[in-house]
């Protein structure tokens, strides 16, 4: 295993998604039926809105079929249901999503119930065979970099059924010795806790959470999933330029990773 070196962050993130994207474009140019990819889109969330133009453009770089069908942000739950139980029963569809966040009248966990497991490339459904993508996305970039995972202590904060949890089960799957922080973790332990991690991921959604009150290795890893906006632009849920080894950025860091991770789902679901 070649040791994790530390360069520009962001260009290392970016040369890792090149190189994978050539390997990713290969194996599709191969294969006789292209994927066939569908995003669901009902509001006109700004993220949401970039997110879904860096999906499409991500899946016609590398082959997928990919189609956006953009609803009403007045759209019925039953409505959208309908849509869903059709696209399951479209086999000419190989996989979909439906983008977050969406309108106050529908319910999310159950329209995340409702796609098939079969089709769920979000890996947001119980039964779905694939991860998450942003954990997913995590591991694959931390393990490509060489990242040792067996009895380092590896600290998650953030508790959400996206991101959270399946990012520290994960974690405890390379034998991690996992630590889940969330809103109701004092300052005090938080402290202990970081003080001691070889790998942080932070998930919270506070711009600046992790800030220079707290303390880390120099070799510690700190993985940034958060995304904040103000006038200023974008920023994570870690303060940048931390004393450590690694430290992923925002922008053009975990999103990057995350869109990454969507694209190998759907040629997952896609192999025989």
């Amino acid at each position: 295993m070649r040791q994790f070196v530390c360069y520009n962050a962001f260009m290392t993130i970016k040369e890792y998604i090149k190189t994978r994207k050539e390997e990713l474009k290969t194996e599709i140019a191969l294969m006789k039926v292209k994927p066939n990819f569908v995003i669901v889109q009902l509001n006109e969330d700004d993220a949401s809105n970039a997110y879904v133009r860096g999906k499409l453009k991500d899946a016609a770089e590398l082959g997928i079929n990919a189609k956006l069908i953009k609803l009403d942000i007045s759209t019925s739950e039953a409505e959208l249901l309908k849509l869903i139980d059709k696209l399951n029963n479209d086999k000419a569809v190989d996989g979909f999503i439906v983008q977050m966040p969406l309108p106050k009248q529908i319910n999310e966990e159950t329209i995340k119930l409702a796609i098939s497991p079969d089709k769920d490339v979000d890996g947001f459904h119980p039964l779905s065979k694939l991860n998450p993508c942003t954990p997913q996305g995590i591991m694959n970039y931390l393990k490509h970099e060489g990242v040792e995972f067996l009895g380092k202590n590896a600290v998650v904060i953030g508790r959400s059924n996206i991101v959270g949890k399946p990012m520290a089960k994960l974690l405890l799957k390379e034998s991690c010795n996992v630590t889940v922080l969330h809103s109701k973790t004092s300052f005090e332990d938080m402290y202990r806790y970081l003080e001691n991690a070889d790998i942080v991921v932070v998930a919270v959604g506070r711009k600046f959470l992790i800030d220079d009150k707290f303390k880390f290795k120099p070799s510690a890893i700190l993985v940034d999933v958060g995304i904040n906006r103000d006038e200023n632009g974008l920023h994570g849920d870690i303060l940048p330029e931390r004393p450590v080894k690694f430290q992923t950025p925002v922008p053009g860091g975990v999103g990057l990773l995350t869109r990454l991770a969507l694209m190998e789902n759907v040629l997952k679901i896609k192999r025989p």
